[in-house]
């Protein structure tokens, strides 16, 4: 026969555990209540007018140091600012993808883009002027070459889509940087034309030094 006081812990253990388990749910009804209210709380993203046009991206290749033209049809606003955002982050999302021929790290990479057109003085050059962000330039890969083949791979795409400006100009984080992540520099403007490079031959390869 089980003693009495062992029958008294017993129920006591049994309420204290029913006890235990009804605080547990109301805390995870609170918990989901108070998420969806956040959820409701979030703003909507403003609708923004975009059509598909065909562009060209100017595509960096590591393995052999070629950027080669790619033809593509994106959705891009009609503000032409926004338009060169838009296409300087599909340029380089795309590098980001498994299969990508020239490797970088996944994430934001463009702050702003503005372009510069209005109450120029005389002899000025029309120009865009790339405000990227500081993470994507602190992670991008460092080493001269690829770089450069990032910079001329925006170069060149930027040229073909606003062919009407004539140079543009690196920021990070709305700041003068002298590198981009150690070797090609930002501390100067850039001409705005074709950059595109094609691959070199073997019997050419072989005769670098």
């Amino acid at each position: 026969m089980i003693p009495r006081y062992q029958r008294i812990l017993f129920w006591i253990l049994v309420g204290s555990i029913l006890l235990m388990g009804g605080f547990l749910l109301k805390g995870c009804r609170e918990a989901h209540k108070r998420l969806t209210a956040l959820n409701d709380a979030t703003p909507l993203a403003a609708p923004t007018t975009a059509a598909t046009e065909e562009v060209t991206f100017y595509v960096a290749s590591d393995s052999d140091g070629a950027i080669r033209t790619v033809r593509s049809q994106v959705a891009l606003p009609t503000d032409a600012s926004l338009k060169a955002r838009a296409l300087i982050e599909s340029l380089l999302a795309q590098y980001s993808q498994p299969e990508s021929s020239h490797t970088l790290q996944s994430g934001p990479s463009v702050e702003d883009v503005y372009l510069l057109t209005n109450n120029l003085p005389a002899g000025a050059k029309r120009t865009i002027v790339v405000n990227l962000r500081g993470s994507f330039a602190d992670n991008h890969p460092s080493g001269i070459e690829v770089e450069q083949l990032t910079l001329n791979s925006i170069i060149g795409t930027l040229h073909a889509a606003f062919p009407d400006f004539e140079e543009v100009r690196f920021l990070v984080d709305g700041q003068s940087r002298a590198t981009l992540a150690g070797h090609a520099g930002l501390d100067h403007p850039y001409t705005l034309e074709d950059t595109s490079i094609r691959p070199l031959a073997p019997s050419e390869a072989a005769t670098q030094p």
